[in-house]
């Protein structure tokens, strides 16, 4: 079991390594994207571009920037200088005095090696450009972080304990009124997404009635209302994992009740309330006890709609923030952080089998 365990480990950081490389690179193809402010902050910017080995910086003269200038009517020292460097990236002759500071990019795979050599010594990911200038793209993401992972444990705390609950009151009362009630429910909810259902509860709860924040309250609002926050987000990503748990409990369930070692169980002398609790029960949840951690990353992608319609400043909306405004290095360090979670995930899913029922147990002696 352990030689399992660290080999899955093993292959989930070649996996992880492997995705981000190859996410790295083809985002590195996309177009340019100029960074937002003063001239200052751009050549702050390109200065720290320059360091990590994104881009090669210029200094050329007065003349030499007149013949590179896009109103030059003699390009051929331009292109002679872009054959040779590559594409102009930025020009300036106002931040060094004297000096004209010409920015191009460096090949796609220079720029890998040098990426991974930031990361490994320096542990930098990157800059901002344009959510916030010249901030490291590793302390945005560590501001908003805490919001996503708190709404989203919360939501599972919440849908777990009621969705089985329901599931294995379901397959108590199967083929009863209230069996087909609740299944009917369940087919009928699950399928309407999360954002779908807050829009319609924003409009009702928020807009009409005034019940709740029509936004996620910020930091100066007053503790009521920061609770009072928490309703919509939390009932709208467990309204799924609530159908879902439910619907899996009770195919479990009605799966093992109707078992030859069950029927045995109660040929010994148990009742059916120690058969279930004592037999029934345990071997259900082997199924589902593993399966919370992968409902935990399907409500993790489905909260980054959420967290934009609701104002919610996790990083589900930093994603789509930096996807709208082409905030490459934001953009990549929010999708690293997905693909690890999800990654180390599936580890523990796998590995939770091994401990939750020791007939599938790696290693185990016949």
């Amino acid at each position: 079991m352990v030689k399992y365990v660290f080999k899955r480990i093993g292959l989930a950081f070649v996996t992880a390594f492997i995705i981000l490389s190859l996410t790295f690179i083809l985002m590195k193809l996309l177009p340019f994207s100029m960074p937002v402010g003063t001239e200052p902050q751009c050549y702050s910017y390109f200065q720290g571009q320059v360091n990590q080995g994104f881009v090669k910086e210029f200094q050329l003269g007065i003349k030499d920037y007149d013949m590179l200038s896009n109103d030059s009517e003699d390009n051929t020292y331009r292109a002679a200088f872009e054959a040779q460097n590559g594409d102009i990236l930025w020009m300036s002759k106002t931040v060094v005095a004297g000096k004209t500071v010409v920015i191009t990019e460096t090949p796609v795979m220079t720029q890998y090696f040098s990426w991974l050599r930031n990361i490994i010594t320096k542990w930098d990911w990157g800059t901002s450009t344009y959510i916030k200038v010249n901030v490291g793209a590793i302390h945005i993401i560590g501001e908003r972080l805490p919001t996503t992972i708190k709404i989203n444990v919360l939501s599972v705390i919440f849908s777990v304990p009621l969705g089985i609950l329901l599931g294995i009151w379901a397959a108590l009362k199967k083929n009863t009124t209230t069996d087909h009630i609740i299944s009917t429910s369940i087919m009928v909810f699950i399928s309407i997404p999360s954002f779908v259902l807050i829009t319609f509860l924003m409009l009702i709860f928020c807009y009409s009635l005034g019940w709740l924040p029509t936004q996620w309250p910020g930091d100066s609002a007053s503790q009521t209302d920061k609770i009072l926050g928490y309703i919509l987000p939390l009932f709208c990503l467990s309204f799924g994992s609530i159908c879902g748990y439910c619907r899996f409990t009770r195919a479990e369930l009605c799966e093992v009740m109707s078992s030859e070692y069950l029927l045995l169980a109660r040929t010994k002398g148990l009742t059916k309330k120690q058969a279930i609790l004592r037999h029934a029960l345990r071997n259900a949840m082997v199924p589902i006890v593993p399966s919370i951690l992968a409902e935990f990353i399907g409500i993790l992608g489905g909260s980054m709609i959420l967290e934009r319609l609701y104002g919610i400043r996790g990083i589900g909306a930093l994603f789509v923030d930096a996807l709208n405004s082409k905030d490459y290095n934001v953009l990549f360090v929010d999708m690293a952080i997905f693909t690890t979670i999800s990654l180390l995930a599936g580890v523990i899913l796998d590995i939770s089998y091994g401990f939750i029922d020791p007939r599938i147990r790696m290693g185990a002696k016949k």
